[in-house]
């Protein structure tokens, strides 16, 4: 083969690789993610949006994509959502007080069997989150929901009751954000 010919085809090839990121309100997101030694993928990513203002990006990684979102609540698999805070100067307060609303709608009102590690949870926001701080929650079936903040491990829940809960706040029936909930989803 020429040269010419050579040199065209890897431009091509260049041209067909596979996004490395995702922008979004000007976040950026990774289009992986590895979790005990498997890469997840990007499913989907959306705005949260609270009064008109834009609060925070959310990326959901999964091991392959879906737009079920009961199953990805239900699955005992690995699986993470990042948090990329777009807005500067969210209270501790505030953001306590949405995990509180957000655990309660997902559980529907019974926050029994998980309130002792929702309030665990809670004890991890006690700063206020400033534009492009990360919050990443890994599950991993075992070991259960490690919360990250800015890459450092801050805690880990254990329980898959938990994961649902925690998952549940973004994809339940009764989401913190519709149009959020579709954007992680990939629709």
């Amino acid at each position: 083969m020429g040269r010419v010919m050579i040199t065209a085809i890897i431009g091509v090839l260049l041209m067909c690789s596979p996004a490395q990121a995702l922008e979004m309100g000007g976040a950026t997101l990774p289009d992986t993610m590895a979790v005990e030694g498997r890469d997840l993928v990007l499913n989907g990513a959306g705005l949260r949006k609270k009064f008109f203002v834009k609060v925070y990006v959310m990326g959901l990684y999964l091991p392959q994509e879906t737009q079920d979102a009961g199953n990805i609540i239900q699955a005992d698999e690995p699986m993470a959502a990042r948090m990329h805070f777009i807005y500067d100067g969210v209270s501790a307060k505030d953001l306590v007080d949405a995990w509180q609303e957000g655990f309660e709608n997902s559980t529907g009102g019974d926050l029994d069997p998980v309130r002792e590690r929702v309030e665990t949870f809670n004890g991890y926001f006690t700063e206020e989150a400033k534009e492009n701080e990360v919050y990443e929650f890994v599950y991993a079936p075992g070991e259960g929901v490690r919360t990250l903040f800015n890459g450092r491990v801050v805690g880990t829940i254990p329980g898959l009751d938990f994961k649902q809960a925690l998952f549940g706040i973004w994809l339940g029936e009764k989401p913190a954000d519709k149009s959020l909930k579709k954007g992680m989803l990939g629709q």
